[in-house]
């Protein structure tokens, strides 16, 4: 009896071992998420599995061009994934024919899908200021994102990243390291 007794111990410790490693590698290192909906394409379509690298971000600030996921702030356990494109500090305008400025210069970047048409501009149409802590996001698909430019998403809080959009990992086929720079 004293014998099974130890052996039941023993596996529970096992256990409660690998559920508090993998609570620790999903709480502070990275997590899975999947996309929902074509707001990232071509870069990442609907039902793509991605890691989320939650671990660099403690190291160092976002970037411009990351693919971030964050929180949304109108209903619980809703995560967004779209592209940082202006930092803390800045001030980011869109114009009518759908050109990004950054302090007052044409951003050159090269993942919109597509030119910003007048009537997708939202927010951007008059200088946002972002705040210190905040950051100003877009999808690649420029004219089917909820983003930004919209009052539902504004500027992100850093406090609201969850981290780096990293790896795909499914559909097999498109599996790898996602660009970012």
């Amino acid at each position: 009896m004293n014998k099974v007794l130890k052996e039941i111990i023993s596996t529970l410790l096992y256990l409660l071992c690998v559920l508090g490693l993998t609570w620790l590698v999903i709480t502070f290192v990275g997590q899975r998420t999947e996309v929902d909906g074509s707001s990232m394409e071509p870069m990442l379509s609907d039902e793509d599995n991605l890691l989320v690298d939650k671990l660099s971000y403690r190291f160092r600030e976002p970037e411009r061009f990351d693919i971030i996921v964050f929180a949304f702030q109108y209903k619980e356990d809703t995560y967004y994934i779209k592209r940082i494109i202006g930092l803390p500090g800045e001030t980011v305008q869109i114009d009518e024919e759908g050109n990004i400025y950054i302090n007052g210069e044409i951003l050159e970047e090269g993942y919109g899908r597509e030119v910003i048409k007048a009537e997708n501009i939202g927010l951007a149409k008059e200088p946002i200021v972002i705040g210190e802590d905040e950051y100003f996001v877009l999808g690649d698909n420029r004219n089917n994102s909820t983003d930004s430019r919209s009052p539902l998403v504004a500027n992100v809080k850093r406090k609201d990243i969850i981290g780096r959009a990293f790896v795909r990992i499914w559909p097999l086929a498109k599996i790898g390291v996602l660009r970012h720079q």
